[in-house]
């Protein structure tokens, strides 16, 4: 915790981290699907196996590459797999 603590001021300090915050586990989950006009609510994960989003940051850096060194650095700091997506919008 205390690597993921460091990350976080790192960013902070440096204006990158713009938002950060952790996610309990898939079995707190719910799905709600009401496509059909009808609402399902399903209890669980939506996606079943063995890994799962943990947290989420939304950084802002100038360059692709500043984000993969960020994502780099997620993942040492989280001893996980860090999957890096930009925005849209």
């Amino acid at each position: 915790m205390q690597a993921i603590d460091d990350l976080n001021l790192d960013m902070q300090s440096a204006g990158q981290r713009l938002f950060a915050g952790g996610i309990d586990s898939p079995s707190t989950a719910f799905v709600f699907d009401a496509r059909s006009g009808e609402a399902e609510v399903t209890s669980g994960p939506f996606h079943v196996g063995n890994e799962f989003f943990s947290g989420i940051w939304i950084i802002e850096v100038a360059t692709l590459e500043e984000a993969k060194a960020l994502a780099i650095r997620g993942s040492i700091a989280c001893n996980r797999k860090v999957e890096l997506r930009p925005l849209l919008g």
